[in-house]
């Protein structure tokens, strides 16, 4: 697809909640978050997908003037590309997306239902949700997994058992379909549905779960927007220290790849098996960085399940973490990485390698090699080891990439 070519995907904005448990008297989407409503925000990671879009916004009627505004400045951003339009919602979430769907464009394939509440959601979750609908024809929704005990209780408060967490997942927006099938839904439902996913698997089409993102959480009470403040910038006055992350990774030698190591290509040495190059330094600063930040690790961003990361190479892991780092308010300050293993023989080009993993998360790199004497897989030679650590400092963004817009609502 060109840039000139009319987009095959959508997106609805839901963004007609009252937010009264956010105790906010405007609607949720217009509460202000670092100097932007929280609507702001969500189209930000919208315009940052990788193709353009067909953006829909659904606001309560009294609020469409207050919307398109926002709009209209969101749209003079040098991301956003396709069209943006604003409808009043209904009385409930799903007649709002009902009349979203009554908007959508002719030659529009593939919807995505995102809630404007999900404010942080990052623009690489909309494109994921995308790549896995064009693939499977199903519904997709992304999701994490469920981390706390979970009990069932009667009405007195009394436990009757434990869930299994295996077969839970938190789920996410943006959630996305084939067009016809997420509108057939909606014009056959009799019932409320808390979510559109709800409705699709109601009428007996497939719904799969993708890894969502930490930063997708949802915006709903007080609690949860000092989170996404904190998230995105400390308040004026507040000191906020370092934060140190340690990373750890492990492969294996394998005959039939090629070895990446550090970000580099070594001609004539036994590659490491992965899904992806196999880059175990690359990988263990990655964690360094990811677990520094608090958005959980390589594994859940960059999914074995993934077929856009497989035979991946270093510079792609990296400048996505970089860019989750950032997002999250955090610029990276030196990161130390330690390479165990027999070979290759890194000395010759540590500095090489110091340069390239440097310039590629904008900080200054430290890289030490060892071996263990024989000891363990590494001394037999059967792979190679890799641990990072990673000193992130809080970074204010840039006030051009977030201007301010005052509003009269």
């Amino acid at each position: 697809m060109t840039e000139t070519s009319a987009p095959v995907v959508a997106v609805i904005v839901v963004a007609a909640g009252s937010g009264a448990r956010l105790g906010h008297s405007e609607p949720k989407a217009f509460v202000h978050l670092q100097g932007r409503t929280l609507l702001e925000h969500a189209l930000h990671g919208i315009f940052g997908m990788a193709e353009p879009a067909q953006v829909i916004v659904v606001v309560p009627e009294d609020r469409i003037g207050a919307a398109n505004a926002i709009v209209r400045a969101s749209s003079a951003s040098p991301a956003a590309r396709g069209s943006v339009t604003v409808v009043a919602g209904g009385s409930t979430r799903q007649q709002s997306v009902s009349r979203g769907l009554a908007v959508l464009g002719s030659q529009i394939e593939i919807v995505l239902v995102h809630d404007a509440a999900r404010a942080l959601t990052p623009s690489d979750l909309c494109d994921r949700v995308v790549t896995a609908v064009r693939a499977t024809g199903d519904g997709v929704i992304p999701g994490l997994a469920v981390v706390d005990t979970i009990k069932r209780v009667d009405a007195s408060a009394v436990i009757l058992g434990t869930v299994d967490r295996a077969e839970l997942s938190a789920v996410q927006t943006p959630q996305g379909f084939v067009r016809a099938i997420l509108v057939a839904a909606h014009d056959t439902s009799v019932h409320e549905a808390t979510d559109d996913a709800a409705l699709v698997a109601a009428t007996g089409h497939p719904v799969r779960v993708i890894e969502g993102s930490p930063l997708a959480f949802k915006i709903t009470t007080p609690v949860d927007l000092e989170r996404a403040e904190s998230v995105l910038n400390p308040a004026p006055g507040n000191v906020v220290l370092p934060r140190i992350g340690t990373g750890l990774d492990v492969h294996a030698f394998s005959d039939s790849a090629e070895l990446w190591l550090a970000g580099l290509h070594w001609p004539g040495e036994r590659g490491l098996s992965g899904h992806s190059d196999g880059d175990v330094a690359v990988h263990a600063v990655c964690d360094a960085l990811l677990g520094a930040a608090g958005l959980g690790d390589i594994g859940g961003i960059f999914g074995t399940s993934d077929a856009r990361f497989a035979g991946a190479h270093g510079d792609v892991f990296l400048t996505e973490t970089l860019r989750l780092v950032t997002e999250a308010g955090f610029a990276v300050s030196n990161v130390s990485l330690q390479i165990i293993g027999n070979r290759p023989r890194f000395a010759p080009r540590r500095a090489e390698a110091e340069a390239l993993l440097g310039r590629l998360i904008h900080a200054p790199v430290n890289i030490a090699a060892t071996t263990t004497d024989t000891l363990g897989f590494t001394g037999r030679g059967e792979g190679i080891a890799a641990t990072a650590t990673a000193l992130l400092v809080p970074a204010a963004r840039p006030a051009a990439q977030h201007p301010v817009l005052s509003l009269d609502v």
